[in-house]
């Protein structure tokens, strides 16, 4: 077993600045090289500080903000314009970082790019749902249309 740092979050894993356990395939192989980890030491544990500290600068306090951020973000629909073929295939993919900014080009609220979750790549035009985890309780659905530009 290997004890790592997270640096990014990791669904089902943790948040950044936590420290876990994982096997050490999974460490090696996976978490390190993505760096979504780093090793465990002990002069790392200043760092997990630093992490959490700008983790809480981020994250939405309480739990009746980040309701009143899913309402507003469920009553939103947004457009993402991508280049596509004629066939309606684009030319690469929606990111996460599309897809907040196209939030904000809504009038809507700041998202963090990290907490958007897309299910398959969005490589076609047309529409899909993605979701925003907005505090460990809360999560909210976003319907994006993506069309050609």
């Amino acid at each position: 077993m290997s004890k790592l740092i997270l640096t990014h979050e990791v669904t089902g894993l943790g948040e950044p600045g936590d420290v876990v356990e994982v096997k050490d395939g999974y460490a090696r192989n996976f978490l390190i090289p993505r760096r979504l980890a780093t090793p465990w030491t002990k002069g790392a544990e200043s760092q997990v500080s630093a992490i959490r500290k700008a983790r809480k600068a981020r994250e939405i306090a309480t739990l009746d903000e980040a309701k009143a951020v899913a309402d507003s973000l469920a009553s939103k629909s947004v457009v993402v314009t991508a280049h596509a073929g004629e066939s309606g295939r684009l030319f690469g993919a929606v990111t996460t970082g599309d897809i907040a900014d196209a939030v904000v080009a809504a009038s809507g609220p700041q998202v963090d790019k990290r907490k958007i979750e897309i299910g398959q790549p969005i490589k076609t035009t047309g529409e899909y749902t993605v979701s925003v985890r907005l505090h460990p309780e809360v999560s909210a659905k976003i319907a994006v249309k993506v069309v050609a530009g």
